[in-house]
């Protein structure tokens, strides 16, 4: 019965995607437009090789300086969840609760992840 319900569902995704796809193949031109036109601002002229690659760089040694502001970060927020577990008694419910959902989105990322991984197979890896 699941497998049926899933292979039903799996038809349903494939024809929305055939619709999404027909609708991009579409408007798909007009949009793109329209989303330059929008953030021209952002665009670097003349769009040369070397103009590229000194953005790609910028971008990799901006976010290399970033790191020690996120590992304080990182830090900070540890420190804040072993407070909390410290004094777990003082939590109320609704806390519990989104901390659970939390952990149950995580896991769900995991087995999309792993399922994407594995080439879209609930079964296993292809050899």
């Amino acid at each position: 019965f699941l497998v049926v319900k899933m292979a039903s569902k799996l038809i349903q995704v494939q024809s929305k995607a055939c619709e999404a796809s027909k609708f991009v193949a579409k408007h798909g031109t007009s949009y793109y437009r329209q989303l330059l036109e929008k953030n021209k601002q952002y665009i670097q002229e003349p769009a040369t090789v070397e103009k590229c690659q000194e953005l790609s760089k910028q971008l990799l040694y901006t976010r290399l300086a970033s790191i020690p502001g996120r590992y304080e970060t990182f830090w900070k927020e540890l420190d804040y969840a072993k407070n909390l577990w410290k004094n777990r008694a003082d939590l109320k419910v609704e806390d519990a609760g989104i901390a659970a959902l939390f952990g149950l989105e995580c896991f769900a990322w995991y087995c999309a992840g792993e399922i994407t991984g594995r080439g879209f197979t609930f079964t296993g890896y292809y050899p």
